[in-house]
């Protein structure tokens, strides 16, 4: 597979992050890069038939279908170390991991933004060149796998933004194990499931609450902070198996 354009990178993070009108400005950016990228056929195929639709869709709607699918549970979180660490303490370190990586790329965040923020990070590969962006989500594969096949079961099309990301990095993956693992699962955003969930405790990383409620990552890197092929790569814990919790899967979001 030709993976040369790392640009889709982009264009799935612009996708994944919270609906807003000025995405649909670019459509016709968005699907001259998705059929630049040199993905499998099918996936760009139903990758450019989520762009259609969405930009056909009402604003309101579209925001207010991704709420309901991300800002309920944790089980499709777009934080990334929601499915390895849960909320145990390790997370908070390898937030501080991650926020390290980002400095020595020339990226610095605001006070507002949680490294581990899936469309954020996907920016952030974009820039990164293809051997490392690739390598950076083969390592976080099984991850991207899990949201894929919970948010299939869901009947959702934004599952093929992680089957774009899958088929970008070669992923070599058993989605059919992940199937079968989660075939019993039950859904953490019920409002039964959503009520135990509060009643249990709060959410805590260091000494704040984290907000989950989707934050628009506008930012995007700029040509000083592109660092194309020269950072090495450095793990942050992503090859940790997903936690116990999170992904053998019971119910429980980031």
């Amino acid at each position: 597979m030709d993976t040369s354009n790392a640009k889709v990178l982009a264009v799935v993070s612009c996708l994944m992050d919270y609906p807003r009108e000025d995405i649909l400005l670019y459509k016709g950016e968005l699907d001259q890069v998705v059929a630049e990228a040199g993905l499998a056929p099918a996936i760009e195929t139903k990758l450019l038939a989520f762009i259609e639709n969405r930009a056909a869709m009402d604003l309101m709607d579209w925001q207010s279908e991704y709420g309901g699918l991300f800002d309920r549970g944790r089980s499709v979180a777009l934080w990334l170390f929601e499915h390895v660490h849960g909320e145990s303490r390790d997370r908070g370190q390898a937030m501080v991991d991650l926020v390290d990586m980002y400095r020595e790329a020339g990226l610095e965040l605001d006070k507002h933004e949680l490294p581990d923020y899936i469309p954020l990070f996907l920016e952030f590969l974009s820039t990164q060149g293809k051997e490392n962006a690739q390598n950076w989500l083969q390592e976080m594969e099984h991850i991207l796998g899990l949201i894929q096949c919970r948010l299939e079961k869901r009947k959702s099309d934004y599952s093929v933004l992680f089957e774009a990301l899958l088929d970008f990095a070669d992923s070599k993956i058993e989605l059919d194990e992940i199937r079968e693992q989660i075939a019993d699962e039950k859904r953490d955003d019920t409002k039964k499931a959503i009520d135990k969930e509060w009643e249990e405790e709060e959410v805590k990383f260091g000494a704040e609450s984290l907000d989950k409620s989707c934050e628009s990552s506008t930012r995007r890197p700029s040509e000083a902070q592109r660092r194309d092929q020269d950072i090495p790569v450095n793990w942050v814990g992503f090859d940790a198996t997903p936690s116990s919790s999170q992904s053998s899967i019971s119910d429980k979001r980031g």
